[in-house]
């Protein structure tokens, strides 16, 4: 995954120009499905990210009444909770010309 600290995508609602957005593939449909399929590839990669880093920290107890707050899992949380929301990174690698994308309909020979 890139790291996510250098990327300037916003963390908040950003309004885009359309022709902007859907110049390379001249389909604003289009280009919103490339971007919402790279949003869902983040989305998983940050939350497996995320997992991985919580169970580096967690406790496991056999009592049920015990509940322990982890510092580091908290400070962790905190990291993801502010960072850009998926489909915001998608669209700034889109604008970025970072995502490979290929329309398979020009392949098709009929």
């Amino acid at each position: 995954m890139s790291d996510l600290k250098k990327t300037n995508a916003p963390v908040t609602t950003v309004t885009y120009d359309r022709n902007v957005i859907d110049t390379p593939t001249d389909n604003i449909y289009e280009a919103i499905s490339v971007i919402s399929k790279r949003a869902e590839q983040i989305n998983t990669d940050i939350r497996r990210e995320l997992v991985d880093k919580l169970e580096e920290f967690a406790t496991y107890n056999d009592s049920l009444e015990e509940i322990f707050e982890n510092k580091e899992q908290i400070e962790v949380s905190k990291f993801y909770e502010k960072l850009p929301k998926p489909h915001a990174l998608a669209v700034q690698e889109w604008l970025d010309d970072k995502i490979y994308y290929r329309n398979t309909d020009d392949n098709v020979e009929e």
